[in-house]
């Protein structure tokens, strides 16, 4: 019965959101038929109606064959989705960025063991131990730069890859080189440059001639800074809140080499087919050895899942996701040949399920198993933040208007005991402005979010924060002047009884 109560609260949001998952397919190999795509595209409609994804485009591949490619609901134009829509893939960039980085490996050009430094005579950090960083280091996210000693997101946003490099000198190092995996854009922002410096093209020119163009995504392209650089076909992506979804642009960002990477559905199957087959393109062309491409999948440090561009699992699997404030997407590789891609056009949130719960889904789906649907996560945390809002709103009202009462009780009271019980009214102001500090602590591990990103990522807390502060803040500031009035009667009522008692003393004299 709750599984049914769940499945009708997400068709109730798919309602409210104007939600439309017509399919739109994209060209697929024969084996198209050995799939039942109206069970993936349940799934698909499932899930988006669930964690709010207005449009959702989907690439599934077996060994060599593309088995099928669609593009599910509507973009922001309000255009269907299909499979060669462009969408921004976010951090699964990454796996780009570390496969030029590859071939420049291979091509005796770049040593994965040599500092970075030694290509980038420039880079030199505020922490001398930067010196030691190697090529590998960065990729596998060990270099000791981290987003608490390099904001990556609050300060500055460089133009290119050579300011990135030059933004980086500012930072320490969290632990020695090699020594804890920390994951932050800045090291891929630094790989990409290297991309840059040995083969003397620019980042986005050496992805097309030597990834993309090999591979036949002829819809693929990288970017360096957001909105600024999105190519024109790109829609806004959706905010989420409250069951509800909004277009908006997505905030300035610099992206090259972390999660610059515009693409399709259908051209993430080439990629995944490639990287499924050790290197080797459906067409026959090698972009990379057998042995570099296992390297890239494989775990990079002691204690760490995290390889080069690529996460393992412990059941062999490999993948990598990505998020953007308004978009988010996954890519997974299965050790039985299948591999899966989803691009979604909504974004970072609290409570997000995210493209990665799709993608096991359908990898469940393609190897016999039966996806189930868990509850709307996404749509419950904002409902309680929701209720949590109404209840300090009725609170913070019924405080005021028991401000006149409140205040003749204090005026009984000790000062410093008044003092000591209105203090509290300032911690959520205080906690409203710690906010993206404390959430990128806990719920991101340790990323850095500026106040405005956070307003992408979690609207509904930051509305009860912030009217959790005003009701506060409203409550302190009405109880410091009931006090200040009622003791300013009393001091009048003092003075004219004591000039009163001063003349009868007078008269009686």
């Amino acid at each position: 019965m709750k599984h049914n109560r769940w499945l009708r609260l997400a068709a109730m949001v798919s309602t409210v959101t104007g939600l439309s998952l017509t399919a739109a397919p994209g060209p697929a190999a024969a084996a198209d038929e050995q799939l039942d795509t109206a069970r993936i595209q349940q799934v698909v409609q499932s899930f988006a109606g669930r964690a709010g994804y207005p449009g959702i485009a989907v690439a599934i591949i077996h060994g060599d064959q593309v088995v099928h490619v669609a593009g599910y609901g509507h973009d922001s134009s309000g255009a269907a989705m299909a499979a060669n829509t462009p969408m921004p893939v976010a951090s699964v960039s990454k796996s780009f960025t570390a496969l030029a980085v590859m071939q420049l490996v291979e091509a005796g050009k770049i040593a994965l063991d040599a500092p970075a430094q030694q290509y980038l005579p420039y880079l030199q950090l505020a922490d001398p131990r930067g010196a030691q960083i190697t090529v590998r280091e960065l990729l596998n996210h060990t270099s000791g730069i981290t987003d608490r000693t390099l904001a990556e997101k609050s300060l500055p946003q460089p133009d290119s890859l050579a300011d990135a490099v030059h933004r980086a000198r500012s930072a320490t190092l969290a632990t020695d080189p090699g020594t804890k995996y920390a994951y932050t854009n800045t090291n891929y922002h630094l790989a990409g440059r290297l991309v840059e410096v040995v083969s003397g093209q620019p980042f986005a020119a050496y992805l097309h001639d030597h990834v993309f163009a090999p591979l036949g995504m002829t819809d693929s392209t990288s970017i360096d800074q957001t909105p600024r650089d999105l190519p024109s076909q790109v829609r806004a992506g959706y905010l989420y809140a409250y069951g509800a979804t909004v277009p908006v642009t997505e905030p300035k960002r610099f992206v090259a080499g972390s999660d610059g990477v515009i693409t399709t559905a259908q051209d993430m199957a080439r990629w995944l087919i490639m990287q499924s087959r050790g290197g080797v393109a459906a067409n026959g062309t090698r972009l990379v050895s057998a042995a570099s491409a296992a390297a890239m999948h494989m775990r990079g440090s002691p204690g760490s899942t995290y390889g080069m561009g690529w996460e393992q699992d412990g059941h062999g699997r490999v993948r990598h996701n990505g998020v953007w404030f308004t978009y988010t997407a996954s890519h997974l590789l299965l050790p039985s040949g299948w591999g899966i891609a989803v691009l979604g056009n909504s974004g970072l949130g609290l409570a997000n399920e995210g493209t990665d719960q799709l993608a096991d889904a359908l990898a469940l789906l393609v190897t016999g198993g039966q996806p189930s649907a868990p509850a709307p996560i996404r749509l419950v945390t904002d409902l309680v933040l929701a209720g949590l809002t109404l209840l300090s709103v009725a609170l913070g009202v019924r405080r005021l208007r028991r401000t006149r009462a409140w205040a003749a009780k204090a005026r009984r009271r000790p000062r410093w005991l008044t003092v000591l019980r209105l203090l509290p009214r300032v911690v959520p102001a205080l906690l409203l402005v710690g906010l993206p500090d404390a959430l990128g602590l806990w719920y991101a591990g340790g990323r850095d979010i500026t106040f405005r990103q956070l307003c992408y990522a979690a609207l509904p807390l930051v509305l009860w924060a912030a009217v959790a502060a005003a009701m506060n803040l409203g409550t302190l500031a009405t109880r410091v002047m009931a006090l200040l009035r009622l003791r300013r009667p009393a001091d009048a009522a003092t003075v004219a009884t004591t000039l009163s008692t001063q003349v009868a003393a007078g008269q009686r004299r």
